[in-house]
């Protein structure tokens, strides 16, 4: 059979009269090294070369057994002192306690001696298994599991049952073992066709006349598997997209927030209960974060708390505090975000809808539904036309996309009214879990930010969740895990 080789595999088998490593390939061959490899597996995929894989232990001597191969090991020096027998009070003049004991020890597991009555009998002179080995390292340096014969591996068992006699390393050998085709093929090569066309034969001419190796689209390749996107990113693409589809524009916010932006704006009390050390995440470094264009939400925000300004409210009936508007944190929402860009709008900005996902921080116990970092996805809908029922109608859309069978609950927060709370059954746990919140902004916290009333559609929804629901987890600790056979079974996107 004819064969169309690239040069390296004609080198190769040029060499390659019997079985040989790819580095002895290499150096006779002059290419490099992981050329070698790689022709080396083109030529095995056409049965003209095996490629044997050993893995194997690689031996040579650590700090004492330098030390024994020069002067023998304990028991072997505790033997040339005796003629038949001795005393262990004579010994004790020549050996310190230790190295006697370590003697011993090791006299009585080969049988080479026996103690009776503080004496000692030689019985077996003989040189041991691993005594041979020792000076045979001492030789060559390092020697190779495979190479060892039985008495030698003997040996080896008896020197790895001591402390730093030895080190052994787990090596991998490669050999390459031309077929009988392979070798008759290496005899007859005469000539190799050419493998790419360069720049410079375009220009010389020398591709005239040449004879070129066709590309085999047969020769097997390792497959490379494409890098996935972790299920959590993934699923949180898919609903960026799917908002998107439904008009909304995305939004950002950074993490660490004043309170200002995260309680105080949405018209929640500066005593309220979720501000406490239990709940959230404050920050010491900075003391305190300054609020851009403080000076235009002041006057309505520190009025709305306290008397309600001209929102038709009572406010919380409280002396409102600058510094603790000022403190920082961990946002517990992104609403934090939803409100700042609330800020921004003027009546021509509208209709507007936004939507922002991000992580969240609140200060929970961990469980099956509860995380202290999750990822909240948040958007608002500013549209003098809008109404609940368009928010229950996207918040439906939203969960019929994601698989989740969802009903809605009255709700109570600070900040909205009417409020919702969607909820989603799970099967495995035959129980309704509540997953975030929705309602109509109050007036007390869309006037002072955007200096009139007008209806405002809010939502904040725990992502974690709705996306361990989607993908059939009922736990949401679970897609946190590093579990490669699961993120293996995930499809690639």
């Amino acid at each position: 059979m004819e064969y169309e080789l690239h040069p390296h595999e004609a080198s190769i088998l040029n060499e390659l009269r019997e079985r040989s490593t790819p580095e002895d390939i290499a150096k006779k061959a002059g290419i490099p090294l992981d050329a070698v490899m790689r022709a080396s597996s083109w030529l095995c995929t056409k049965s003209l070369i095996k490629i044997e894989e050993k893995i194997f232990e690689e031996i040579k001597l650590d700090k004492e057994g330098v030390l024994y191969s020069a002067e023998g090991l304990p028991e072997r020096r505790l033997i040339n002192a005796i003629t038949e027998e001795a005393s262990l009070a004579d010994l004790r003049q020549k050996f310190n306690e230790s190295e006697i004991n370590i003697a011993l020890g090791w006299l009585n597991k080969k049988k080479q001696a026996i103690l009776e009555k503080g004496f000692i009998k030689v019985i077996d002179r003989s040189e041991t298994a691993d005594e041979k080995l020792l000076k045979t390292l001492k030789e060559k340096g390092i020697m190779r599991s495979y190479e060892l014969d039985s008495a030698q591996k003997q040996g080896l068992e008896l020197l790895k049952k001591r402390k730093e006699v030895i080190k052994t390393a787990e090596k991998r050998s490669i050999w390459l073992i031309p077929t009988e085709e392979g070798i008759k093929t290496g005899k007859t090569i005469t000539s190799t066709a050419l493998s790419q066309l360069t720049p410079e034969m375009l220009v010389s001419g020398e591709w005239k006349g040449k004879k070129f190796r066709p590309y085999d689209a047969c020769v097997y390749i390792k497959p490379e598997y494409p890098a996935k996107r972790h299920p959590l990113q993934r699923l949180i693409a898919e609903i960026r997209d799917m908002f998107c589809e439904m008009g909304f524009k995305e939004i950002s916010g950074p993490i660490a927030q004043s309170a200002f932006w995260n309680f105080d704006a949405l018209f929640q009390p500066q005593d309220h209960p979720a501000r406490d050390m239990h709940d959230t995440f404050y920050l010491k470094t900075p003391s305190k974060i300054e609020i851009p264009d403080y000076d235009r939400f002041k006057k309505n925000v520190t009025e709305t708390h306290e008397n309600g300004w001209t929102t038709g409210s009572t406010g919380w009936g409280y002396k409102w505090s600058e510094d603790i508007a000022k403190k920082p944190i961990l946002r517990t929402h992104t609403t934090a975000v939803t409100c700042r860009y609330l800020s921004t709008l003027k009546k021509q900005d509208f209709p507007s809808k936004v939507f922002c996902i991000g992580k969240t921080f609140r200060n929970e116990a961990v469980d099956y539904k509860h995380l202290p970092e999750f990822y909240q996805v948040e958007g608002i809908i500013v549209d003098e036309d809008a109404n609940f029922r368009n928010l229950l109608g996207i918040l439906k859309e939203f969960y019929d996309r994601m698989g989740c069978k969802v009903r809605f609950r009255p709700g109570y927060f600070p900040y909205t009214e009417m409020s919702v709370e969607p909820e989603v059954f799970i099967e495995e746990k035959n129980a309704w879990v509540e997953l975030g919140g929705a309602g109509i902004f109050r007036p007390e916290v869309v006037k002072p930010l955007l200096g009139f009333d007008c209806p405002v559609l809010a939502w904040g929804l725990g992502l974690d969740r709705v996306v361990a629901l989607n993908l059939g987890l009922n736990d949401i600790r679970n897609l946190y895990l590093s579990d490669l056979a699961s993120l293996s079974a995930e499809k690639a996107v």
